[in-house]
């Protein structure tokens, strides 16, 4: 694992990221393939909600657990 903190994926945010959302594009991926975003605490609903209106979120996670979990 890095020392790097990871930062938000929202376009110019340098903000620590809080949350990892997980998401599928069935048109190219398969179905238990998990792409991710990162997002801080202010870009989490913005982020989800693009994601959410293509059909693409899968799951919303803090990164705390996500990076506790063997994926």
């Amino acid at each position: 694992m890095s020392d790097e903190t990871p930062i938000c994926s929202a376009k110019g945010c340098r903000t620590d990221a809080v949350w990892v959302l997980a998401w599928n594009n069935p048109k190219i991926h398969t179905p238990e393939r998990r792409k991710t975003w990162l997002a801080c605490e202010e870009h989490r609903e913005h982020l989800s909600q693009f994601l959410g209106v293509r059909g693409f979120l899968k799951d919303v996670v803090l990164l705390k657990e996500w990076e506790e979990t063997d994926r």
